[in-house]
C-alpha cells in the first residue's frame, strides 16, 4: 500500500510540475551555489532545473554532437528530489545538479559504449565508484557525453557518437578524448561535467572550450568501473566553468578514497583522506608565489596556430607577475614533449586491462570479450596516424622488456622533475596545455598538446581558461586557450587556490555565442531520445579499417 501511494505521489508531483513554466531558471552558466539558492528559496524546481538543461541539449546538441545518451530516470530523479525539498530532507553537496558523464564511465541507468559500435551494448549492473559518490552527493546523472573513441586521441570522433563539434568554432575539434564532456559543459548542457586523462583527455577539451579542469595526483581518485587504457597513466576527473564547483566536484571524487580495486590508491596520505578542496580555494593570495615558466613547452615559430597561444600566455605572464607572482624560466633540455612522449607505456598495458574489463563480472549485455575481438569486429574507428599504435597494442604487454626500460625513464623523469621544484623554489609550473589552436575537423591527430609531462609522472595539474584567439569569421569571439598550473603530487588543494585567484584577477571564461540564447523549456512527461549524427564523421576516417 506504501507502494502503490508513492508511486501515486509521483506522478501528482511530476504531472504538476510538468505544468510549471521555466521562465524563472535560466541555465546558462549557472553553478552549484546560484541553482541551490534557486531551489531553497523555492524560486524554482528540481524538475525545472533538470528540465531546463534538457532543453539545452534539444536545441543545441544537434550543432554540435556532443551527447551520446540521455538518463532515462533524469525527470524521475528530480522529482523525487523535489519531494525531499518538500519534507526538508535535502542533503548533499551537489544536491540535484545534473552532471554528464564521459562514455567511458559505467553506470547502471545507461550503457557504457566507450563512443564504439561493438559495445553499443555494454550494460554495466554496477556503477563505478566516483558514479556512486555522486549519486550520494545527491548529483542527476542527465546523460553520457562523446569521446574520442575509446579514449585514444584527441580528435573526439567515434564510430557510435560521430565527430563532436568545437561550440566556439564549428570548422574546428573540440579537443579530447573528452571532447564530448568539454564541449557540452562550454554549450552549458550540465553544471559538470567527467572525463579521463591517459595523456591530455581532461585538460586538452578544457583549453578548448574555455573550462577549468584537473587531473589529480595519480591514486587520489579511483579509476575503477572506468574503460582503462593505461595503468601508469590513466586518471579520471572533472570539468567546470568556475573553480568552486570544479573543487566540489574534485571532493566528491576524492572522497571515494582507497579502493581495493584500484591498488594506486593505496597511496593516498593521510591529509587527503576526506579532504574538503573548497576550504582551499579562497585564502591567501599570488603575492609571493614561485612559478616556473616552461619555454620547452612552447612553439615560438609564428603562425596563425601558434602566436594566438603565445599573446595569450604572455598576458597570463604579465597578470600573475601583476599580483606579486615570480615567474621563473625554467630551461632545462628535458621538458621537450615530443621526447618526453617517447616514453610513453600505453601500448604495453592496453591490451591487458581492457580485457580484464571486458570479462569483469561487472560487464553485462552484449560485448566483445578482448581487445582483439573487438578489433576484428569491423565496428570501431581508428584514426590513421593510430593504426601502428593499436596494432602494436595487439601485439604487446608488460612483459616486453622495452616497458621496463621505459617505466625506469619515467622515475628518472619523475626525479627530475622534482629537483626543477627543488632547486627553484617553486609553488607551481605553468605552460600552455596546446603549444597551438586546437585542430581542424579532419586532422590526422591533435597535435601540439603538452599533456604527457603529467601523464607519466603521476603529478597534479590543473587548467585554468588563459585567453582567447582573435576572432575570425569561423569563431566570432575567437577560440579558448588553456594554461595548465602543474604541482607536486597531492597539492591539488594549493594548485585550485591559484586558479582561484587567477580568475579572480580577469574573467575570461565566455560562453559560445552560438549557444547564448534563452530557450523555451517544454513541459516534459519523459526524457527524450538523443541519437548522435555518424553521417559528420571524417572520410579521413574509416570505419572498421586498421
Amino acid at each position: 500500500m506504501k507502494l502503490v501511494k508513492y508511486i501515486f505521489l509521483v506522478v501528482e508531483v511530476l504531472t504538476t510540475q510538468a505544468a510549471i513554466t521555466n521562465e524563472a531558471f535560466d541555465s546558462r552558466e549557472s553553478a552549484v551555489e546560484g541553482i541551490h539558492r534557486s531551489l531553497f528559496s523555492g524560486t524554482v524546481s528540481c524538475y525545472d532545473v533538470v528540465s531546463s538543461f534538457i532543453a539545452r541539449i534539444e536545441a543545441f546538441n544537434p550543432t554540435i554532437n556532443a551527447i551520446i545518451s540521455l538518463n532515462p530516470n533524469a525527470l524521475s530523479l528530480a522529482v523525487g528530489m523535489d519531494m525531499l525539498i518538500a519534507t526538508g530532507n535535502a542533503t548533499g553537496p551537489l544536491f540535484c545538479i545534473p552532471i554528464l558523464l564521459k562514455d567511458n564511465y559505467d553506470t547502471t541507468e545507461m550503457n557504457t559504449t566507450g563512443g564504439n559500435l561493438d559495445l553499443a551494448g555494454n550494460q554495466p549492473n554496477i556503477d563505478a565508484p566516483t558514479v556512486t559518490a555522486f549519486k550520494r552527493a545527491g548529483a542527476i546523472i542527465l546523460g553520457k557525453a562523446n569521446l574520442h573513441e575509446l579514449a585514444l586521441e584527441g580528435i573526439s570522433v567515434s564510430s557510435l557518437g560521430g565527430q563532436t563539434i568545437n561550440p566556439y568554432d564549428h570548422s574546428r575539434t573540440p579537443g579530447g578524448s573528452s571532447g564530448g564532456t568539454g564541449a557540452a559543459i562550454g554549450a552549458n548542457f550540465a553544471v559538470i561535467g567527467t572525463g579521463t586523462d591517459t595523456v591530455n583527455s581532461l585538460r586538452s577539451p578544457a583549453s578548448a572550450n574555455s573550462l577549468f579542469s584537473f587531473r589529480p595526483t595519480r591514486g587520489l581518485i579511483s579509476r575503477a568501473g572506468v574503460i582503462p587504457i593505461s595503468f601508469t597513466q590513466d586518471t579520471v576527473g572533472a570539468m567546470a566553468r568556475n573553480v568552486e564547483d570544479l573543487a566540489i566536484a574534485l571532493t566528491v571524487m576524492a572522497s571515494v578514497g582507497y579502493d581495493s580495486k584500484d591498488n594506486a590508491t593505496s597511496l593516498i596520505p593521510a591529509s587527503s583522506v576526506g579532504k574538503d578542496y573548497s576550504e582551499d580555494i579562497f585564502s591567501g593570495s599570488l603575492r609571493g608565489l614561485r612559478l616556473g615558466l616552461i619555454h620547452g613547452l612552447f612553439n615560438y615559430t609564428a603562425s596563425n596556430e601558434t602566436t594566438p597561444v603565445n599573446n595569450a600566455m604572455s598576458e597570463m605572464v604579465s597578470l600573475l607577475q601583476s599580483a606579486g607572482a615570480v615567474v621563473i624560466p625554467v630551461n632545462e633540455s628535458v621538458y621537450n614533449a615530443s621526447a618526453i612522449l617517447e616514453l610513453d607505456v600505453q601500448t604495453s598495458e592496453y591490451r591487458e586491462l581492457m580485457d580484464s574489463y571486458l570479462q569483469s563480472p561487472s560487464a553485462g549485455g552484449q560485448r566483445p570479450s578482448t581487445l582483439k575481438e573487438l578489433y576484428t569486429s569491423g565496428r570501431f574507428l581508428v584514426l590513421p596516424s593510430q593504426y601502428s599504435y593499436v596494432n602494436t597494442a595487439l601485439q604487446s604487454s608488460t612483459s616486453d622488456s622495452s616497458y621496463v626500460i621505459k617505466k625506469l625513464a619515467i622515475q628518472n623523469l619523475t626525479t627530475v622533475l622534482r629537483g626543477t621544484f627543488a632547486t627553484n623554489r617553486l609553488d607551481a609550473l605553468i605552460y600552455p596545455e596546446q603549444k597551438n589552436l586546437v585542430v581542424k575537423i579532419g586532422s590526422a591527430s591533435q597535435s601540439g598538446r603538452n599533456g604527457i609531462l603529467a601523464a607519466l609522472t603521476g603529478f597534479p595539474v590543473v587548467v585554468v581558461p588563459a585567453g582567447f584567439s582573435p576572432a575570425s569569421e569561423d569563431a566570432p569571439i575567437g577560440l579558448p586557450i588553456g594554461m595548465d598550473i602543474l604541482g607536486l603530487p597531492w597539492s591539488e588543494g594549493k594548485l585550485l587556490n591559484i586558479a582561484s585567484h587567477i580568475s579572480g584577477l580577469k574573467r575570461v571564461r565566455c560562453m559560445p555565442p552560438f549557444a547564448n540564447a534563452s530557450i523555451e523549456v517544454p513541459a516534459y512527461h519523459s526524457v527524450p531520445r538523443i541519437t548522435p549524427n555518424t553521417e559528420n564523421i571524417p572520410k579521413a576516417y574509416p570505419i572498421g579499417v586498421l
